[in-house]
């Protein structure tokens, strides 16, 4: 119903940068929220940074200032820009949207399949 495909991870050295993209694509309705979530191996997913319908962002403390939320409402993306990376930054990088979709009349979450990052020299 709903389909989400993140891109743009890979290797990165300590203090470079990367952008990640994510696209929703099927029956959408209205997207209420987009969000990126962070899981290190071993850990559980942690939210880094979201932004709502009218772009208000929120981010981790740990990202504050160095990662930029930011979304596409015509065309239904939300990229991810990662600044000054950290060895820390390491893991699989999802993208969540939460939208109404086909008939439902509720809103859901939807998540991509996610996109690995890792920060290493």
């Amino acid at each position: 119903q709903v389909q989400l495909v993140e891109s743009g991870g890979g290797l990165v050295q300590p203090g470079g940068s990367l952008r990640l993209s994510c696209v929703a694509s099927g029956s959408i309705l209205s997207i209420y929220f987009m969000g990126w979530y962070r899981q290190a191996p071993g850990l559980q997913r942690d939210p880094v940074a979201g932004i709502s319908s009218d772009g208000r962002t929120n981010y981790a403390d740990s990202v504050k200032g160095r990662f930029t939320i930011s979304r596409d409402n015509a065309n239904n993306m939300v990229y991810l820009q990662m600044d000054s990376l950290k060895a820390d930054d390491t893991g699989v990088y999802y993208c969540k949207i939460v939208c109404q979709a086909g008939a439902s009349r509720n809103a859901m979450d939807y998540w991509g399949k996610g996109t690995p990052v890792t920060v290493s020299s």
